[in-house]
């Protein structure tokens, strides 16, 4: 069990680089086209290729997030209860997030697999195919499904997440 914990937390570290590199190239990329309009050229693709640079940066990065206990959460009722029982609300909250997470990869699979079908493609004059921007969905949410997996099954020992 202990080895798909680390694999997980391995597999999840490496997304997380994957996103961090995305988002530099959006970041990059969008002051590359800041600086060519200035100078009076236009160009057509880079803000929607930088969308989708984001936008799959911030699911890739969701597994990380989850492994790193880096999300915002609200651990009032969790101060207050004893330790069985926070440790109760912690496998329940985890299981649902679980549940989304399998939900909304099955819901994005779809969504993926329909726009693939129908060639659907963005309105823009770049026009990429719609579901490079939507695999990024079920890709990271089912990856965080597995870290939720990885979740269950860390051992209490109190240490949460990848160590760096």
């Amino acid at each position: 069990m202990s080895g798909f914990v680390r694999a997980m937390d391995r597999l999840s570290v490496f997304c997380a680089v994957v996103a961090a590199v995305m988002l530099a190239l959006a970041a990059v990329i969008v002051t590359w086209s800041v600086i060519y309009r200035a100078m009076g050229a236009s160009t057509f693709w880079e803000i929607e290729f930088s969308v989708f640079m984001m936008v799959a940066s911030l699911f890739l990065a969701s597994p990380y997030c989850l492994a790193t206990n880096g999300h915002i959460g609200v651990d009032l009722l969790a101060h207050y209860l004893p330790a069985r029982g926070a440790r109760i609300l912690g496998v329940v909250v985890t299981v649902i997030g679980l549940a989304v997470c399998l939900y909304l990869t099955w819901r994005g699979g779809i969504l993926t697999f329909e726009a693939y079908e129908r060639g659907e493609r963005t309105e823009s004059t770049w026009a990429p195919n719609k579901w490079l921007l939507y695999v990024s969905m079920p890709v990271g949410l089912g990856l965080t499904a597995l870290q939720y997996v990885a979740e269950l099954m860390r051992p209490s020992s109190g240490v949460t997440g990848p160590q760096a």
